[in-house]
């Protein structure tokens, strides 16, 4: 066998070079999503050309794709103003491109020009038509209309247990700057390729079994190419998220990310880093509401205080004087009570005097001595007075009483009982 030297890496990828430069060297119209796509600070525009069985919806091809800033300030704002849609992942186009071939780098195709006429990939058209669907169904913001309980302490993870995102997630909570204790449990899904629908679904049925021992959803992921992301635009985990019903954080990519999940999730952050942000800031935001309204309590009785003691004060600044003034009214009182009984009493007096002379007189005029000395005299026998001579009996002596003296007499004979004999 005849020995061949062997080829160092970089020379093998130098000839790979060579042949596609021979082999490609003219450009070339197709069509792809564009997925991940990333401005950068010097001009450029680096993404990920993607596509997908349309059957199944799983990756077939995918390539690195650059935009040369001098491309890309002209090519961006043409397509932007011919189709009314921005530059970014999710959508289908159809581009000019060449092949290249970096010994370092690899393979990768440089965007020379874009058919604006192309309209919006699958990606993006298949989200928007579930999301037109679940609206369409009136689900769309239910998950969005939940109230954000005040202290979400009991969270229910989503997540792939050896996925950087979770640990963050759960060391940012631990290690909040007030010590609030987060009660986490995991509920491991698949976070990227075909088993995504179905092993998110399945967490979210264990989680709804257990709905009580819970305040919060997180689905959280952490970053990746936005073609990763294709498992979290299905209507079966849209439709279940927004009909959820604990309140759902969804942190499954980056800031440019944006999933059907994060458009009906309650709430959507970037990260799983931010997630457990939010969930901080929530709790804080209650722990400094309630140290406000106890320093607002604090002031109010101190003031409530302040103001009573004052008014203790004040009464007993008034309790002499109120005394004095009462005990000064009290005495007017009784001198006038005084008065009154004294003016009472004398009027009754002055009426019984009255009637006591009138009687005086009465008695007076009925005296045995006016009537005497008018002419009348009176007869006694034994001492009592004689009113009829049927009281008398012969020999009876009878004393007559006159005004001038007295007369003593013998009955001899009583004449009106012998005229009834």
């Amino acid at each position: 066998m005849e020995s061949v030297s062997p080829l160092s890496l970089h020379a093998l990828n130098a000839l790979v070079r060579r042949s596609i430069s021979q082999c490609l060297p003219d450009e070339y119209w197709i069509q792809a999503e564009l997925s991940d796509v990333r401005p950068s600070h010097n001009g450029h525009c680096y993404l990920e050309f993607v596509q997908k069985d349309p059957r199944s919806n799983q990756l077939i091809a995918k390539a690195r794709g650059t935009v040369w800033a001098n491309v890309f300030r002209l090519l961006k704002p043409y397509f932007e103003e011919s189709t009314g849609q921005a530059f970014t992942s999710g959508i289908k186009v159809q581009v000019k491109v060449t092949v290249d071939f970096h010994e370092l780098y690899g393979y990768s195709l440089t965007i020379q020009d874009i058919d604006p006429n192309y309209t919006l990939g699958d990606l993006a058209r298949r989200r928007r038509e579930i999301l037109l669907q679940l609206q369409a169904e009136g689900v769309i913001t239910l998950n969005k209309e939940l109230p954000m309980p005040l202290l979400p302490q009991r969270v229910a993870v989503i997540s792939s247990l050896n996925a950087a995102g979770y640990g963050d997630f759960c060391h940012q909570l631990r290690n909040n700057s007030r010590g609030v204790a987060f009660h986490t449990e995991l509920f491991p899904a698949w976070m990227q390729g075909a088993q995504v629908e179905e092993s998110v679904l399945s967490a979210l049925e264990s989680i709804h079994n257990r709905v009580s021992e819970f305040d919060v959803v997180v689905i959280i992921r952490g970053g990746g190419a936005t073609s990763d992301l294709s498992g979290f635009d299905t209507y079966l985990l849209a439709a279940a998220v927004a009909q959820f019903p604990l309140p759902v954080i969804t942190g499954i990519g980056h800031e440019r990310d944006d999933t059907v999940l994060d458009a009906v999730s309650h709430t959507r952050v970037k990260t799983p880093t931010a997630a457990a942000e939010f969930l901080i800031g929530r709790v804080e935001a209650a722990a400094d509401r309630l140290e406000q309204l106890t320093q607002q309590l604090r002031e109010a009785a101190s003031l409530r205080i302040a103001h009573e003691r004052q008014k203790i004060q004040y009464y007993q600044a008034r309790i002499p004087s109120l005394v004095s003034v009462r005990l000064t009214e009290s005495r007017y009182r009784l001198q006038d009570i005084r008065r009154t009984l004294r003016e009472a009493v004398g009027r009754t007096l002055s009426r019984q005097k009255h009637r006591l002379e009138l009687l005086e007189q009465r008695i007076a005029d009925a005296s045995p001595e006016k009537l005497l000395r008018r002419g009348y005299s009176m007869t006694f026998s034994q001492g009592k007075i004689v009113t009829s001579a049927d009281q008398l009996k012969e020999g009876d002596i009878l004393t007559t009483r006159l005004y001038g003296g007295e007369v003593t007499s013998v009955v001899r004979r009583n004449p009106s009982k012998k005229q009834k004999k």
